[in-house]
């Protein structure tokens, strides 16, 4: 368990630190989620991000939708 300090810093424990390779000024990422917060490295988002997109089709998407208000725009 952290604590939140008076100035809204938390200090995560030594062991915590050391397995995720966190030194004194490493970037972390918080995200707020509906299941809570979220503290990640920009290395642990990146691959959340990759994992969660793994399988979709942007680009289909991305054409689907400007051909859909290309359509739009030609009925006006």
């Amino acid at each position: 368990m952290v604590t939140v300090g008076d100035k809204g810093r938390i200090v995560l424990p030594a062991d915590v630190r050391e397995r995720a390779g966190l030194r004194a000024g490493s970037a972390l990422v918080l995200l707020e989620t509906p299941g809570g917060i979220v503290l990640l490295t920009r290395e642990q988002l990146r691959d959340r991000v990759r994992a969660e997109l793994s399988g979709v089709d942007l680009v289909a998407g991305l054409l689907d939708d400007r051909r859909g208000a290309a359509a739009a725009e030609d009925r006006r």
